[in-house]
């Protein structure tokens, strides 16, 4: 019977460490989440700053949102371009 190679090792790790890293999406979907709805209750609040509540918001956004780009970028990066692959 045949063991685990290291390539298909490296390759199983890869692909749960993968999926360990689009975990990093939940935290920006949630505080997103959480931001649109805070932004809402605002504007229903004081609807005369709209724009300055929206532009805020959306910043806000963009700055969380990148913690969930670069859990993607990882993920792909262990899929389709393994560094790991080379030092076997």
């Amino acid at each position: 019977m045949d063991g685990i190679t290291g390539k298909a090792l490296v390759l199983a790790c890869s692909a749960i460490g993968a999926g360990l890293a689009m975990i990093a999406g939940i935290g920006p979907g949630v505080g997103q989440g959480i931001a649109a709805g805070y932004g809402a209750s605002a504007v229903g609040r004081n609807p005369g700053a709209k724009g300055d509540i929206m532009s805020t918001m959306l910043l806000g956004q963009a700055v969380a949102e990148t913690t969930g780009l670069y859990g993607l970028a990882i993920a792909f990066i262990l899929l389709f371009a393994n560094p790991l692959i080379g030092k076997l």
